[in-house]
């Protein structure tokens, strides 16, 4: 054994280095390298049927809301149907008695039936059954109650509340799902109650909903105790490809299927293969959305990752035996190089660059990738030292010109308030006035702490801005805006009121006249609206539509309402830009009557709704 052990030994300190790397890396890298591989392939099998579990789940329970929600809207229908009390009224009664009265009828009552049924899509057919003898049965939509069936169904109806749903119709119904609901019970002990059906396709009612999106999961919609009673899409690959072993798949897969556990997967075998489900129970429906998918199509990628791991490997093991010898002594020599040239650089000596001897378009290798990387490193070094100085500089005359132009605007700020103190003082109050409000104008407009502001803050601007105007223009202008507190100190993008404000005094106010303008604030389904309304010479309908088109379009394209969409394109944008697609501007107007322009706001606070 120890002389094995030696010769080993003497092996081996005789190779060549590049026989060493070799064995080295086979045994370090490549062996590893598999083992983990495979361990990997497994780990991606187990996590891939965790994902496609959590997929199916997702997937089913979008399906369950999507058939509660049109289960919803047959139950909406029937609601609306059973308000027509007239209707109802008469087909209870005596029909054969007074042929003008049917005649009224069918003109009125029945046509607003009519309507209620065409106005719902998913809806093919709305009829009422009725135990009435003198009942006429010359429209589709009324018949006697003999022809319903089962006759004691009535019974059932009333021991699940009055109402219930079947995926397919008592009658007639293998391409149909019906919901029935008892409409009154006679007075009379012999005569039986009226039942109102609704039906709907099933290529209507599940369309889009079962179809095949190039996904591994073919969902199905079964019957709640008859696996051979279900709905799917026939043309989708899971079923083509299943054939006539579909039912056997159906009927395993039912046979597991739990009420009180809809959320474990369910695992069976069919044939030789492995089929895994997902489900929800809909108990309106007495049926079950399900979700199935076979391991093999699961599994069919990492399946395939196998032989490619074995192959990719012989293949680098094989390159590496090739390359190794050669190519070992080139990699130490340049490699010393880099060393070398990184100690001057440690050093202080950014100009130790390495002399890689390539001609101006020679790429090189790898460690001739380095060698140029690590040169281009040490020019960016420089350039970026002399960045750092440049920028110092620029932040320093940066620093001086804002200093400047807030001495600038104290300076204009400081020249207001002497005029205006001269004013007082030559008892000129209005044009005191008009530089006060003038000043804060600027002060607002100038001074940008932030994007928003406190709508208090607006509001004193706007006023500002009215006092100015009416002193600079002679006109009347009056500003109405009794706001709770609460929403006063609300933020709001600054300057998204004042141009609204500033189009109703330049646009709707005639020449040399006033206009009257109203500032009011509501709270709607989370909604801050601001109403800016007046009362001048309004938009003409054509502007306005225009105007109004553009408001509503959620594109980036330029808003061109003409002049009376002066600064609503800046406001409208900024809104929607800061709060989302929600928020915005919407315009209302009557030529010679008024215009509203309503601010649609976010509104995060619930102490102000109802006012």
């Amino acid at each position: 054994m120890n002389y094995v052990l030696t010769r080993i030994r003497k092996v081996y300190r005789n190779s060549r280095i590049s026989q060493k790397l070799f064995l080295a890396f086979s045994l370090m890298i490549a062996i590893p390298a598999i083992v983990v591989s495979f361990l990997f392939i497994r780990t991606q099998e187990a996590q891939l049927y965790k994902d496609a579990m959590a997929a199916a789940g997702s997937h089913v329970s979008r399906l369950d809301e999507q058939l509660r929600s049109r289960m919803n809207i047959l139950e909406n229908a029937s609601s609306t149907a059973l308000t027509q009390k007239a209707f109802v009224d008469f087909i209870h009664s005596n029909m054969v008695s007074d042929g003008l009265r049917l005649v009224k009828f069918r003109q009125n009552q029945y046509e607003q039936m009519h309507n209620i049924i065409e106005s719902h899509e998913m809806i093919s057919e709305l009829s009422f059954y009725v135990d009435n003898p003198n009942l006429h049965e010359i429209w589709p939509e009324i018949y006697h109650y003999s022809r319903f069936w089962p006759q004691d169904y009535w019974r059932a109806l009333r021991d699940e509340g009055g109402a219930a749903f079947s995926l397919f119709a008592l009658q007639d119904g293998e391409q149909t799902l019906s919901y029935y609901r008892l409409v009154r019970l006679q007075g009379q002990q012999q005569k039986l109650p009226t039942i109102m059906e609704i039906r709907a396709r099933h290529s209507v009612f599940f369309s889009n909903l079962l179809e095949d999106h190039e996904q591994d999961f073919f969902s199905v919609v079964m019957d709640g105790t008859d696996p051979s009673r279900s709905v799917y899409n026939a043309a989708h690959g899971f079923a083509v490809n299943a054939g006539d072993g579909l039912d056997t798949i159906l009927s395993r897969v039912h046979s597991r299927l739990e009420v009180l556990h809809p959320n474990s997967p369910v695992k069976i075998e069919a044939g030789d293969q492995t089929y895994y489900a997902l489900y929800r129970y809909i108990a309106p429906l007495d049926a079950y959305i399900v979700d199935i998918t076979s391991r093999q199509d699961l599994m069919k990628g990492p399946r395939s990752w196998y032989l490619i791991v074995i192959t990719v490997t012989s293949c680098v093991l094989l390159m590496m035996l090739l390359l190794m010898s050669h190519m070992t002594r080139r990699i130490f020599r340049r490699l010393e190089m880099v060393l070398v040239s990184m100690r001057k650089v440690r050093r202080g000596q950014l100009d130790a660059k390495i002399d890689t001897g390539l001609g101006e378009n020679e790429p090189g290798d790898e460690i001739d990738y380095v060698a140029v990387s690590y040169n281009n490193m040490l020019d960016e070094i420089q350039r970026l030292m002399t960045q750092v100085v440049d920028k110092q500089l620029i932040a320093k005359n940066a620093q001086l010109h804002s200093l400047h132009s807030q001495i600038n605007s104290h300076f204009l700020y400081n020249a207001l308030e002497s005029i205006r103190m001269r004013a007082e003082v030559q008892q000129q109050p209005a044009i005191a006035g008009a530089l006060v409000s003038l000043g804060s104008l600027l002060r607002y407009s100038m001074q940008w702490r932030s994007d928003t502001v406190d709508l208090g803050e607006e509001l004193d601007n706007i006023r500002s801005y009215i006092g100015f105007i009416n002193f600079m223009e002679g006109t009347d202008c009056e500003l109405t805006a009794d706001l709770p507190p609460e929403v006063l100190r609300y933020p709001i993008p600054k300057m998204c009121m004042q141009p609204v404000v500033e189009n109703a005094v330049h646009h709707g106010a005639p020449p040399g006249g006033s206009v009257h303008i109203q500032i009011s604030v509501a709270v709607e389904h989370g909604s801050l609206m601001i109403t800016i309304r007046d009362d001048g010479a309004g938009i003409e309908p054509a502007v306005l539509h225009s105007l109004q088109e553009a408001l509503a379009d959620e594109s980036d394209k330029m808003i061109t309402a003409g002049r009376n969409g002066l600064g609503l394109e800046n406001v409208h944008k900024r809104l929607r830009l800061h709060y989302g697609l929600g928020s915005g501007l919407t315009i209302h107007s009557v030529q010679g009557a008024f215009t509203c322009v309503t601010i649609h706001l976010p509104w995060e606070q619930n102490n102000l709704g109802g006012w």
